[in-house]
């Protein structure tokens, strides 16, 4: 048989350092909860560095998807409660928005950002094409409403010389592009719209 080397009572861990180990471990649970997990999941950043970390943005986005969810179930339930209802009664088509068309420029000086949205209710759709004067612009294509609790709701983004496609509403609000300037000389980016929507803004 061989021998095992059992520890003496000198080289165990005392009562102190364990419960220093455990107050520690604690701390650093809870910094780790309030800095990274609560901006990350929650949107709440009461230290400030979640917004330093681009982690508080992360959790808007999730809340605002959750929010968003949960109101899509709730009309589900109630259209379905209604239905029945609603059986006998005359149909009535809901007046679509005017088309409309416009043509804007937006001039951006290196590292400056800037949009453009159209208001739109959900459904409605914005043909769209835009191009810069020379060099590619960063674009982020999303939406928001105040309505709604809707922070930021993200189409698509990318990095891009010119684009053009047609964006549909998720949802009632404002909805659009935004840009910025990554070159080392100004940028001027010409957007053309045509579509249902009731207004448009330069921000």
């Amino acid at each position: 048989m061989h021998n095992s080397n059992i520890p003496s009572s000198q080289e165990l861990p005392s009562s102190a350092k364990l419960l220093k180990s455990t107050i520690i471990a604690a701390i650093t649970a809870l910094v780790i909860l309030v800095t990274i997990v609560m901006p990350a999941e929650y949107g709440m950043d009461p230290t400030g560095v979640g917004k330093m970390l681009g982690l508080k943005r992360m959790g808007e986005i999730k809340v605002s998807l959750a929010k968003e969810a949960e109101m899509d179930a709730e009309l589900g339930e109630s259209s379905m409660s209604l239905a029945a209802a609603e059986v006998k009664q005359p149909v009535v088509a809901e007046k679509p928005a005017a088309l409309n068309t416009h043509e804007m420029t937006l001039t951006l000086a290196p590292d400056e950002g800037r949009e453009i949205k159209v208001t739109m209710p959900k459904g409605a759709a914005v043909d769209y094409a835009w191009e810069t004067s020379g060099g590619k612009a960063n674009f982020d294509v999303h939406g928001d409403s105040k309505a709604l609790s809707i922070d930021y709701h993200n189409y698509y983004k990318g990095s891009e010389q010119m684009r053009e496609g047609t964006l549909i509403a998720a949802f009632d609000g404002s909805h659009g592009w935004y840009w910025r300037n990554r070159t080392r000389e100004p940028l001027t980016i010409t957007l053309k719209t045509s579509g249902d929507y009731t207004e448009i803004k330069r921000y």
